[in-house]
């Protein structure tokens, strides 16, 4: 009973890679970019806006940090994702999320004097080789003559501003009940997005892309994160970030079954290498170095 938070976690992140690229010509991503956090924003209103407002004293001294975290976490990771998932494949947009660990571990200890170890260094080095193995579509002479798919590129991008979200969150621990935190960055990501979203082309609400816009804000942006919390609770991080190592190959189960998107031997290969760099990262441990304190 205890992992089915975790795993009911990854397989709502699974399944929104794919409604991510599901969405790719039936909505334009500014708008349900947008829509998810105002639909979200609005149902968590009831049950949050009073306990934020009696919080505010606490809050306050950190608006700043948490406003970072919003635009990184909320607005730009998903953003970009949307944006992606017009020139490349959700298989693909899996697997170049599965370097988030690999970020935030080596984020961590250039930042937070986290020990590198040996299988830190190793894994990460494994998991870029995997995920150039994707964006290269298998060849490295087409990588070297075209360069990386732009969607490639903007999920790179998205992952690493993901990784900076982890790592700062880590690094302020922020001493705010885990739905008021949500909630507030969720505003954050309304404000910050509103330009673009004012700013760009409608297709506007129809039949076809309210279920992918509902998928994106209710089990993506509302309960997801309630899962995870409750399974970094009983679970704690360590345990329950090994279940990210799930969402790539999920991805591309669902993807192949509800896309159709073709498996080559480099998306087999190339994910088994990212996900053993993951594994190596986390589990692999010997010291290359001690670790500095934070200063």
């Amino acid at each position: 009973m205890q992992y089915l938070y975790p795993l009911l976690t990854v397989m709502i992140w699974a399944g929104n890679n794919v409604i991510t690229k599901a969405a790719a010509g039936r909505i334009f991503p500014a708008e349900i970019g947008f829509y998810r956090w105002v639909l979200a924003g609005l149902l968590f209103t009831p049950f949050l806006l009073g306990p934020v407002l009696r919080n505010r004293a606490k809050i306050k001294p950190v608006i700043g940090k948490i406003a970072i975290l919003g635009v990184l976490g909320m607005a730009i990771y998903q953003s970009l994702a949307y944006y992606a998932a017009n020139i490349t494949t959700a298989t693909n947009m899996g697997i170049i999320l599965s370097l988030v660990p690999v970020m935030t571990l080596g984020m961590s200890i250039a930042t937070l004097g986290t020990a590198l170890t040996a299988g830190a260094l190793i894994g990460a080095i494994v998991s870029f080789a995997g995920v150039l193995l994707v964006v290269s579509q298998g060849s490295w002479g087409v990588l070297i003559a075209h360069g990386v798919n732009l969607g490639d590129l903007m999920m790179l991008i998205a992952t690493l501003a993901y990784a900076t979200y982890s790592t700062l969150l880590k690094k302020w621990q922020l001493r705010l009940p885990p739905l008021q935190l949500l909630y507030l960055q969720i505003l954050v990501a309304i404000v910050a997005l509103f330009p673009l979203f004012a700013l760009s082309p409608k297709t506007g609400l129809n039949p076809s892309n309210i279920p992918l816009v509902l998928y994106a804000c209710i089990p993506t942006s509302m309960v997801a994160p309630f899962l995870w919390m409750k399974a970094i609770g009983i679970l704690g991080p360590s345990r329950t970030t090994l279940f990210f190592n799930l969402v790539p190959i999920l991805t591309a189960l669902v993807a192949a079954l509800a896309l159709g998107e073709q498996l080559a031997s480099y998306h087999f290969i190339g994910g088994a290498l990212t996900l053993g760099g993951v594994i190596l990262a986390e589990r692999w441990t010997t010291p290359l170095r001690k670790a500095h304190p934070q200063r």
